[in-house]
C-alpha cells in the first residue's frame, strides 16, 4: 500500500478530544501512524476543510432474506433511484431498499466505512453474508437474533446462565455474527402461534418465561462472554402509543447488572419507543422522559431512528408489529416464522408531513438527541429503511445542526404536530465535534470497536474528509452548506486508500467482514445436546449449520475471552 498524507485539515477526533484542531494525518500500510516519508508520500491537501474519522453506522439493514424480500416485494422501489454504471461501478436500483453494490457505494460517498447489519436469523446467516459480501466499499457486520431462540427460552427458563453462555458462544462462531440481538423479547415466540406478550411480566406460552427473564438473563451471558457490544435490544410494545413506559422499564431492569458506569443496555431505534398517548388521537411525546433517565444514567446506550418524510419500506423481525402496521395502513404484506429462532415481517409506508403522527414520530427523534446532554449516549440512525433510507444522513445532520433549519421543517408539517412538539423549545444545536460523536465515535466507542471512529496511532486508516471550513462558516446559519458537503465526501479513504473523490467513486474496494470469535470451552455433554435438538427442530443439521470461514470474502475474527 502507498504511503498517504493528509496536510493541514480542520480535524475532529472526539475519542483523541481533537476539536476542530488544524494538522496533518499520516497513513501507511492501512493504518493512522505517527508519520511517513513525505516525498513519497501522496499528499491530499486538506486546507480549509473538515477531517473526522470514517462513518460508524451502528444500525442499518443493508442484507439478509428479510432485506431481499423487501427488494422483491417493491419493484417500484427499484425505479425510483437507479445507479448507472461507469468504468469502474456497477449499476444498481433501490431507494429505500437499494442493491448490495449500490448500498456500499452510497454510504462511502457520504464517507461512511462501517456499517452493523442488526438483525440476522441465524437459519439465514450464509444468505446475509452472502449479501454483505457482496456489498463493497465498508466494513460490516451482523447481529444475530437470539432472544426467541428456543435454546436460550429453555436454558434460562431453566436459570442455566454458563450453558446459555456456551451455546450463544458456539452460534455467534457458527453464524459469524457481532453481538446479541433481541427484538421484542417473548413476543416473537409468541407470534408463532398468533399471540404477542404486553408487559415485561408477560409470561411466554410454554415456555413459561417472562420478556424481563429473557433481558436480564442474556444481559449476564453478554457479559460472562465479555462481547464487545452490549445487548442491542428492540423493544416490546414497539410502535404503539404509551410504550415510552416500556422503554423506561427496559432500562431500568438491567439498571444493576451495570459496574463502573459501563453500558450494559443499546436501546436501538429509540423514537418507535417514545410515545405517550392512549391511542393515535393522544399520542405524543416521551422524549423527555426518557432523556431524563438516560441523562441520569450511564448503563444505557441509544439509537435515534429518526423519521423522514418519505416513502420508505418497514422491516423488521418484530413479526407482530408488522403484522399490526398491515391491518393499520392495508398495504403489501410479508410474513415469515424462521423455524425455532425469530419471525420477521414487511410493509411499504410513506411518512407524510401533514399526518399529524408522522410529524410527531419525526419531531421525536430529534428531541432525543437534542434533549440528551451526553452526545456519547446517542447514535444517529433511521434505522434504515425503517424511518427512512440511510441517504438521509446529511439532512439529519443540517437538523442537528441547525435550529432554522428546524423550523423550516416545522413551518410545514401538521399544525396538531406542531403545537405538541418540543422543538420549538429547544435551542440546542449540535457542534461539528459533537456530529462527530453521534456519527462515528460514539457509535464506535458503543460497538467496542477499538481501531474504528478515532485517528489515533493504530487506527484503521478510515478517514472523511469534507468540504467544509468549520472556521469561516456558522453551520447553524449554513446548514445547507453543511448538508451538501455531508451528501458528497471531497475524500473518502478506506483502509489507508483514497476511495471516493468529489463525491465519485474513484477505486473499488471490498471492506472485511467483522465477527466475535469467542474463546470458550464447550462441554461435550452442551455439544450433544446442541446436535439433539437439532435433529429434532431444524430443518439443517448441526454439522451444516456453522458457516466456514473461507465462506467469507475478507473475513476478520475478533478474539474474545470469555469468563464461562
Amino acid at each position: 500500500m502507498t504511503e498517504l498524507i493528509i496536510k493541514n485539515g480542520i480535524v475532529y477526533d472526539p475519542l483523541n478530544r481533537i476539536n476542530g484542531e488544524k494538522m496533518d494525518i499520516a497513513i501507511k500500510n492501512g493504518k493512522i501512524v505517527e508519520k511517513v516519508d513525505e516525498k513519497k508520500a501522496e499528499v491530499i491537501d486538506a486546507s480549509r476543510m473538515t477531517v473526522m474519522p470514517g462513518g460508524v453506522d451502528i444500525h442499518s439493514h443493508i442484507a439478509g432474506a428479510e432485506v431481499n424480500s423487501g427488494r422483491l416485494l417493491r419493484p417500484e422501489d427499484h425505479v425510483k433511484d437507479v445507479e448507472a454504471k461507469t468504468a469502474l461501478t456497477r449499476s444498481g436500483v433501490g431507494y429505500s431498499i437499494p442493491s448490495t453494490f449500490t448500498t456500499g457505494y452510497r454510504y462511502s460517498r457520504m464517507g461512511y466505512t462501517t456499517v452493523m447489519n442488526p438483525s440476522m436469523p441465524p437459519l439465514e446467516a450464509r444468505h446475509t453474508h452472502e449479501e454483505l459480501d457482496d456489498t463493497p466499499m465498508v466494513d460490516k457486520a451482523a447481529y444475530p437474533l437470539l432472544g426467541d431462540w428456543w435454546f436460550v427460552l429453555e436454558h434460562l427458563r431453566d436459570g442455566l446462565i454458563e450453558e446459555c453462555a456456551a451455546h450463544i458462544a458456539w452460534m455467534m462462531a457458527a453464524t459469524k455474527g457481532y453481538a446479541i440481538k433481541i427484538v421484542n423479547p417473548g413476543g416473537l415466540e409468541s407470534w408463532g402461534f398468533g399471540r404477542n406478550v404486553k408487559t415485561l411480566n408477560d409470561t411466554v406460552q410454554f415456555f413459561n418465561i417472562t420478556p424481563k427473564e429473557i433481558l436480564r438473563g442474556l444481559c449476564k451471558i453478554n457479559k460472562l462472554l465479555n462481547l464487545p457490544h452490549t445487548i442491542h435490544v428492540h423493544t416490546n410494545n414497539l410502535g404503539k402509543p404509551g410504550n415510552y413506559t416500556t422503554a423506561l422499564e427496559t432500562m431500568k431492569c438491567v439498571e444493576d447488572l451495570a459496574e463502573d458506569n459501563h453500558p450494559v443496555i443499546h436501546i436501538t431505534h429509540v423514537q418507535f419507543c417514545a410515545y405517550k398517548g392512549s391511542d393515535w388521537q393522544t399520542m405524543n411525546s416521551g422524549a423527555e422522559e426518557i432523556a431524563k433517565y438516560v441523562n441520569q444514567h450511564n448503563h444505557v446506550t441509544l439509537d435515534m431512528g429518526q423519521v423522514i418524510f418519505t416513502d420508505t419500506t418497514t422491516m423488521t423481525a418484530d413479526g407482530p408489529f408488522q403484522y399490526g402496521l398491515y391491518n393499520l395502513t392495508g398495504n403489501k404484506w410479508v410474513n415469515h416464522d424462521v423455524e425455532t429462532e425469530t419471525t420477521a415481517g414487511i410493509v411499504p409506508f410513506r411518512y407524510k408531513r401533514k399526518s399529524a403522527v408522522h410529524a410527531t414520530q419525526w419531531s421525536i427523534g430529534l428531541e432525543l438527541a437534542l434533549l440528551i446532554n451526553d452526545p456519547w449516549k446517542i447514535c444517529m440512525t433511521t434505522d434504515h429503511p425503517n424511518g427512512g433510507p440511510f441517504t438521509a444522513y446529511p439532512k439529519i445532520i443540517a437538523w442537528l445542526m441547525s435550529r432554522v433549519a428546524r423550523e423550516k421543517t416545522l413551518n410545514r408539517i401538521s399544525k396538531r404536530a406542531r403545537r405538541k412538539s418540543l422543538l420549538p423549545s429547544i435551542d440546542r444545536e449540535l457542534s461539528l465535534y459533537e456530529m462527530a460523536v453521534v456519527t462515528r465515535a460514539g457509535q464506535a466507542k458503543a460497538l467496542g470497536l477499538t481501531r474504528k471512529g478515532h485517528l489515533g496511532l493504530g487506527a484503521d486508516a478510515d478517514v472523511a474528509i469534507y468540504n467544509v471550513n468549520s472556521k469561516q462558516i456558522d453551520p447553524s446559519k449554513e446548514y445547507a452548506t453543511v448538508k451538501r458537503a455531508f451528501k458528497n465526501a471531497a475524500y473518502t479513504i478506506k483502509n489507508g486508500e483514497i476511495v471516493v473523490k468529489d463525491g465519485q467513486i474513484t477505486k473499488p474496494v471490498f471492506g472485511k467482514t467483522l465477527w466475535v470469535d469467542v474463546k470458550t470451552s464447550l462441554p461435550a455433554e452442551i455439544n450433544a445436546d446442541i446436535k439433539k435438538k437439532f435433529r429434532d427442530y431444524w430443518t439443517v443439521e448441526h454439522e451444516n449449520y456453522p458457516i466456514p470461514n473461507n465462506f467469507l470474502h475478507v473475513p476478520a475474527p475478533i478474539p474474545v475471552k470469555a469468563e464461562v
